[in-house]
């Protein structure tokens, strides 16, 4: 397993070095190295999966990681200043292994979502492969200044390939997007530069994680626990953790910073939007549970409630604009707003079930949404429109793709046997069984869930049930059912969301041990 971690980190940006010297005529062999880059980097998760030990525990942060990788990479000196030790540090636990293999498939998908793109294909895979490193790299490092370029990078690849290859308004929705990220990712700067001027490591400053949240810190810095230093009259870290709230919160996203996400879903094209709900969505929640929960466990507790009425109106705010909504692209995205809230209530229950049921729902949503982006994608690429209003009865033209809709349509609005219902099932339970939350969050977070059904099968019964209807006639030679290569991309989502809601523990063997390590972390600040 030795540098196995760096293979699936970095192999896809050889192959885009690669990619420079083909002439760019050549569109179809593009397709085919980014198909191949991914698909190893699916083998090598799959492995790092089989070997992961689930049963590891350890006393500390820095015990609890596996298939560790670690190397100065930057050590400079700064004369009478001080130094910058910036390290490549690797690893995973139980909480970042899913995503990873999460991560991997459902790229995969999204390469073969862009198998038709022609136009530009080169500058389009060579961004896809960057995008796809800089995804995984969040999930595997361990040193703050890494995860932070890589959450940066992510930025650039996905600005182009919505501002080229989107929609009508591709040039507002990819500004949007850029503008908003960058935004957050500087509150998220101004916190890893306190943190590295606070933390050690030995005898020197450290951008790691680890060190970060096994709390070792130097005696007086501006961010230690034990001597809490204050800014305009507030704690330093109460206003680190509402920076990294307010910056991971835009890339959840959480309202009222979510406004960019409905333009850049209904612009993006199929594929990118499949890699933005799935994927970009869900570093956002990872980097709150590893950076904001992991290192500032105290002030979690103490805005516990704070974080849950952020979660509950993004559930209801997202779900009652969703009901709004007579494009099925925008739908979907508002969904998502929605769903995303349920992962807030889950960290702010501050309990085991609360935690696993945000990193489950995290997994079954990243499993969902890129299914109703394609199922979506399928009526768009075959008229160009994507108005509820202009079909109706596809049921009878297009069983098959009825089918898949309707798993998932199901599997969103939490029926019992599909994912969805155990990640917010647990959600709920964690927030009816926290401490720090009233009752009424629970109860809330339920009326979200009944919103959800509403727009589901409000969307059903007008697209696809009663008598067939397509408003251009032109669209009647297209409306066929599912290609094959369409099939190959909603089939093993099927699999997936019905065996992880029959089977849970597929996804909670590898939480368990790191989530209850997480929550005697967690109880130190609650005796």
């Amino acid at each position: 397993m030795q540098n196995t971690l760096t293979y699936i980190f970095l192999f896809p940006l050889l192959v885009a070095f690669v990619m420079l010297f083909i002439p760019a005529e050549r569109w179809k062999i593009f397709r085919r190295l980014s198909f191949a880059a991914v698909a190893i980097q699916v083998i090598l998760s799959v492995i790092l999966a089989i070997n992961f030990d689930k049963s590891l525990n350890a006393e500390s942060w820095e015990g609890m990681f596996q298939f560790i990788e670690q190397t100065d990479w930057i050590n400079m000196s700064l004369g009478s200043i001080g130094s910058i030790k910036i390290q490549y540090f690797l690893g995973v636990d139980g909480i970042s292994m899913p995503l990873v293999v999460l991560s991997c498939f459902v790229l995969l998908i999204g390469v073969i979502s862009s198998w038709n793109i022609q136009e530009k294909a080169k500058g389009y895979h060579i961004l896809y492969l960057v995008l796809s490193s800089s995804i995984i790299g969040c999930f595997i490092s361990l040193d703050f200044f890494l995860f932070y370029l890589c959450f940066e990078f992510m930025l650039l690849p996905m600005f182009f390939l919505i501002g080229i290859w989107g929609g009508k308004r591709r040039s507002y929705a990819s500004i949007k997007f850029f503008l908003y990220t960058l935004l957050g990712s500087l509150f998220i700067l101004v916190v890893m530069i306190g943190l590295y001027l606070s933390v050690v490591d030995g005898d020197t400053n450290t951008f790691s994680l680890v060190k970060m949240m096994d709390g070792v810190y130097d005696s007086g810095s501006v961010l230690d626990p034990s001597s809490p230093q204050l800014i305009f009259g507030y704690s330093a870290r109460v206003l680190a953790f509402i920076f990294l709230i307010i910056g991971f919160g835009i890339k959840l996203p959480a309202v009222p910073v979510h406004t960019w996400l409905p333009d850049a879903h209904v612009e993006a094209p199929t594929p990118i939007s499949v890699v933005l709900a799935g994927l970009l969505l869900k570093v956002g929640a990872y980097g709150l549970l590893r950076i904001a929960y992991g290192i500032f466990p105290d002030i979690a507790i103490e805005y516990a409630g704070f974080v849950a009425v952020l979660g509950v109106i993004s559930i209801l705010y997202g779900g009652m604009n969703a009901l709004a909504q007579r494009d099925l692209k925008r739908m979907v995205a508002y969904s998502s707003v929605s769903h995303m809230g349920f992962v807030l209530v889950g960290l702010a229950s501050l309990t085991a079930v609360g935690f696993s049921g945000s990193l489950f729902h995290m997994v079954s949503h990243g499993l969902i949404s890129p299914a109703l982006f394609l199922i979506a994608g399928v009526i768009y690429d075959r008229t160009g429109n994507r108005q509820m209003e202009n079909f109706s009865g596809l049921a009878s033209r297009m069983p098959i793709y009825t089918f898949f809709m309707a798993i998932f349509f199901f599997a969103g609005l939490g029926l019992p046997g599909l994912s969805g219902f155990v990640g917010e099932l647990m959600v709920l339970m964690g927030a009816f069984g926290s401490n720090e939350l009233s009752l009424w969050i629970g109860m809330l977070a339920i009326l979200g869930i009944a919103i959800s059904a509403a727009y589901f099968l409000w969307t059903i019964q007008r697209m696809f049930y009663g008598k067939y209807f397509v408003r251009e006639s032109e669209w009647e030679s297209r409306m066929f059912d599912l290609t094959a290569r369409e099939k190959l991309m909603l089939i093993p989502l099927v699999i997936l969301v019905i065996a992880l809601g029959i089977y849970p523990r597929l996804l909670l063997d590898y939480s368990n041990e790191t989530i209850e390590f997480f929550m005697k972390q967690i109880s130190q600040f609650t005796q």
